[in-house]
């Protein structure tokens, strides 16, 4: 077991477990990413994406890229959700700008029944970068780890891609909803596999992305995607070495299913920009902490309106307590069109004006 050192900026971790924080901690979900002309430039050295993604010193490089220009308070693994699927044999690759692809997407019955979890020695360049990443962060602030969820990973392994409509999953879901079950169980047991060794390898806390658990109708969602992520974290270490170690899920699009999200053992759930988070925090009371939810969009409006919105934000959870936590995030990753400098004004907002919330 790798040692590192002592964590100097606990804030996150303790938000996660709804413990007193001096001010409301702040990460973005794709905080390392094309916004910043420091990615753009390691990217091209790396040649691809998944260059950048399957080398770890390029990994670290960019994970470390948005500590280095903004005082935020979480870092998190720069990866790809669909690492787990590539490593079932199913031919990741990207074409350029259009996203994600795989070569060999799950249409038959027989390609379903042949699918495996994969050996997680085939995934020792995550691990490799997770605990590379939290040697050279030093103790600044915590690591997170994470993964697509149950069905977000199945959404591309049948479609074979992104999809608007998802008319190729769902008509399995609703015609086999057998090999659906299957392929989600699968998914379940590699997912638990694959967070437990991030942790490992040195995460500090893991979070479950659940980004087209939307999509799903009512009832639905509850069966094919909710129930697979409460399967997961059931599997998941939660105490590493004497330390908790905090989960997350996140189901963009999934603010109606809340009061159940609640009770699936996450510590925190994570809200898109539909959701009020004073109404949000109502409803979950003291079961989990939220993270969440600017509309990303608002860091192309001047310094003052994003200040303005991250005041209403934090106004809107009101003054956390102690069994409440809050860390803020926005309702989705940011933009890559993004100006650096509106982070470094939201980020200064949500510092300054929780503190003041707090009679700091």
């Amino acid at each position: 077991m790798p040692q590192f050192a002592p964590l100097k900026n606990d804030t996150f971790l303790r938000a996660l477990l709804r413990q007193p924080t001096e001010y409301t901690p702040v990460w973005l979900m794709r905080q390392a990413g094309r916004y910043l002309p420091e990615y753009r430039a390691t990217r091209a050295r790396a040649g691809s994406f998944l260059g950048l993604a399957k080398n770890p010193d390029y990994a670290t490089e960019v994970t470390l890229q948005p500590l280095d220009r903004y005082p935020l308070d979480a870092s998190i693994l720069f990866s790809d959700i669909l690492t787990v699927p590539d490593a079932m044999g199913l031919g990741l690759y990207f074409s350029e700008g259009e996203g994600p692809k795989f070569e060999r997407p799950l249409r038959t019955e027989a390609e379903v029944m042949a699918l495996q979890v994969p050996d997680m020695a085939s995934l020792d360049y995550v691990f490799k970068a997770v605990t590379q990443i939290r040697t050279e962060i030093n103790g600044r602030v915590p690591l997170i780890g994470f993964s697509g969820s149950p069905w977000t990973l199945a959404c591309y392994m049948v479609e074979g891609q992104g999809s608007r409509e998802f008319h190729t999953i769902k008509k399995m879901l609703y015609a086999r909803p057998d090999l659906m079950h299957r392929i989600l169980e699968i998914n379940a047991t590699a997912v638990a596999q694959y967070l437990n060794a991030q942790i490992d390898a040195g995460a500090q806390a893991v979070m479950i992305f659940d980004s087209w658990g939307g999509a799903l109708a009512d009832g639905a969602y509850q069966e094919f995607s909710l129930r697979y992520m409460e399967r997961v974290v059931s599997q998941l270490q939660r105490d590493k070495d004497g330390v908790r170690i905090p989960a997350i899920v996140f189901t963009k699009g999934g603010g109606i299913w809340l009061d159940e999200m609640a009770d699936i053992g996450a510590d925190a759930l994570g809200l898109d920009w539909t959701v009020n988070l004073g109404r949000a925090r109502a409803l979950v009371g003291d079961r989990v902490a939220l993270q969440g939810n600017l509309d990303p969009a608002i860091l192309f409006a001047s310094p003052e309106q994003i200040r303005a919105e991250v005041e209403r934000s934090l106004t809107a959870y009101g003054t956390p307590s102690n069994g409440h936590g809050h860390v803020f995030n926005l309702g989705h990753g940011i933009s890559q069109f993004t100006p650096p400098e509106s982070v470094t004004a939201m980020v200064e907002a949500v510092h300054n004006f929780s503190r003041q919330q707090r009679g700091g």
